[in-house]
């Protein structure tokens, strides 16, 4: 495996708002070949989907190996955090994990999701993984914001 592309929280954001929107790799791929990313403004008219046409179009070879390979976000605060939770695993804040002043505790994950978690996120944080307690597959696990 070659080495992880770095993108930003909000190109993160964006890529993981069209995902959770039935958005498919092919079609995120094929909208941006074409430059068109009118169709996307329904699912959240906020977002500068022209800054992914831009990132698409400086290495379309990265930009789908971050689509099919997974990348890592440059920089997440704990905000940043849960909303990408929330966006890619549908995790929330007392539900399915507590926060804390450093970052965040008991998160239950799959050994996919922890994998995932581990690739993408900033070089700022720890992973903490604390002993099954039971016989199902999810760990639990400790975030700690280390700067």
């Amino acid at each position: 495996m070659g080495t992880t592309n770095k993108v930003t929280l909000m190109e993160a954001y964006m890529i993981e708002t069209l995902r959770s929107n039935g958005i498919s790799n092919e079609e995120l791929l094929t909208q941006l070949e074409q430059g068109d990313s009118s169709s996307w403004v329904r699912i959240n008219p906020n977002y500068s989907y022209g800054d992914l046409i831009s990132l698409y179009q400086q290495d379309k070879n990265a930009f789908t190996s971050i689509l099919t390979e997974g990348y890592q976000v440059k920089f997440i605060t704990i905000r940043g955090l849960q909303g990408l939770l929330e966006l890619k695993f549908k995790k929330t804040a007392g539900k399915d994990y507590s926060l804390t002043d450093e970052g965040m505790k008991q998160l239950k994950v799959s050994e996919s999701e922890l994998e995932t978690l581990k690739q993408f996120l900033s070089q700022n944080w720890t992973i903490t993984e604390l002993p099954l307690e039971t016989e199902d597959e999810t760990k639990k696990i400790t975030i700690l914001n280390g700067r």
